[in-house]
């Protein structure tokens, strides 16, 4: 039990440090991963709505605490994603790579959705469709490419941890 809270903790100051120092040197269409929310996602994946809620809580405080104008706002929308995503673990669980693709970028594009309402459109910038071409859709497209292999990175993690636990 405690091997899954350190690998998950250090898996969050990993996405942390890597979000933040290297992915935005290396920016592709100006947009860097989010691999805080693929952190987020992918533990409400495998591990169910309360691993996503805790796991998008802390995510979303890092980003508020390093991004964010008002605290709460980032925790908030990660609790949701990670929470609602939790629920395909009892519903959909398989070996393929489709479905966590499909969780990643929908996970995005609704922390896109969230962060076009609360910085452009509470604004007046109601150019919907030129922030999404020129802004969403690159990072979508990015968070989902780099997301899969992070993903992978995890799951290799927690079945190396739940397979020494078996052993134990």
């Amino acid at each position: 039990m405690i091997r899954k809270k350190v690998a998950a903790f250090l898996f969050i100051v990993l996405a942390l440090l890597l979000q933040t120092t290297v992915f935005k040197k290396i920016e592709l269409a100006n947009a860097a991963p989010n691999l805080l929310l693929v952190v987020t996602i992918s533990y409400g994946y495998l591990r169910g709505r309360t691993s996503g809620i805790w796991i998008g809580l802390i995510c979303g405080l890092m980003l508020d605490m390093m991004y964010g104008s008002v605290i709460g706002l980032y925790a908030f929308v990660f609790m949701t994603i990670g929470f609602v995503l939790g629920f395909c673990r009892k519903l959909y669980f398989t070996d393929s790579l489709l479905l966590p693709t499909v969780l990643i970028a929908s996970g995005d594009l609704v922390y896109c959705l969230y962060y076009y309402v609360t910085e452009f459109l509470m604004r007046g910038r109601v150019h919907f469709i030129f922030y999404f071409i020129h802004k969403f859709l690159p990072e979508i497209l990015y968070t989902t490419l780099v997301g899969i292999l992070f993903y992978r990175l995890i799951l290799l993690v927690e079945s190396k941890i739940t397979e020494n636990r078996e052993e134990v």
